[in-house]
């Protein structure tokens, strides 16, 4: 004879066991391996790209090397009487946008960083500043006065467009393709390398240099996911 309770019991148990795994199923994340496989295997080369900035006109032709600078995110800690708890900070840094270039002949595209570095430190005077503003019609065309009724003239606040540029650096497919655009806003330069020439060279080895520029920020934009 079948002793009813102890089947009761039994039953209560395996439900019981079936109701927790169906509630221990519904909150894992379920995943399967083949919809996580890349669907591209091309690895990035780092001789397919493009650089280009509003301000160097004779620069960008020659760029050799660049880099997407790295970024790092600060963090902060919480003091307990046992280990302190490290949190999540609030400020983001960016690393320098560095480049390098092959120098022309006649110094055109050195000079175009030297004489933007001269303007927006103004060894001489202050005039070799408002020069460097007055080069901002590359990116902000315009007058630092306009006519707000006909006969007067109201000053406007000088455009920033001498101080700053922005960059663009193109990362190609391996059919040349575009597919990634690093977006610089508000580029400065804060360095630009030096020129060795050596009559004892005994080959030909063309000047290259090196620049550094800090920015606002940069935003990674996909141009083209095919």
């Amino acid at each position: 004879m079948v002793n009813t309770d102890y089947e009761k019991g039994r039953l209560e148990i395996v439900a019981l066991f079936f109701g927790l795994k169906t509630i221990i199923n519904s909150s894992m994340t379920t995943s399967n391996i083949i919809d996580r496989t890349p669907s591209k295997f091309d690895y990035a080369s780092p001789i397919q790209f493009r650089f280009k900035m509003t301000k160097l006109p004779n620069v960008e032709f020659f760029v050799q090397t660049a880099n997407i600078p790295g970024i790092a995110l600060g963090s902060t800690s919480f003091e307990t009487p046992l280990k302190d708890i490290a949190g999540v900070g609030d400020k983001v840094t960016y690393q320098t946008l560095d480049i390098s270039f092959l120098v022309d002949e006649n110094l055109n595209n050195y000079k175009e960083i030297h004489d933007w570095i001269i303007g927006l430190g103004f060894p001489k005077d202050y005039t070799q500043f408002q020069g460097q503003l007055g080069t901002g019609a590359d990116r902000f065309p315009g007058s630092t006065s306009s006519t707000a009724a006909t006969g007067t003239s109201i000053k406007q606040p000088l455009s920033e467009g001498g101080i700053y540029s922005d960059a663009t650096l193109t990362v190609l497919n391996n059919k040349n393709i575009p597919k990634t655009e690093i977006r610089f806003q508000n580029v400065f330069p804060i360095s630009l390398g030096s020129l060795s020439y050596d009559i004892k060279a005994s080959d030909v080895d063309y000047l290259q240099v090196q620049a550094s520029f800090n920015y606002m920020y940069y935003d990674i934009v996909q141009v083209s996911s095919s």
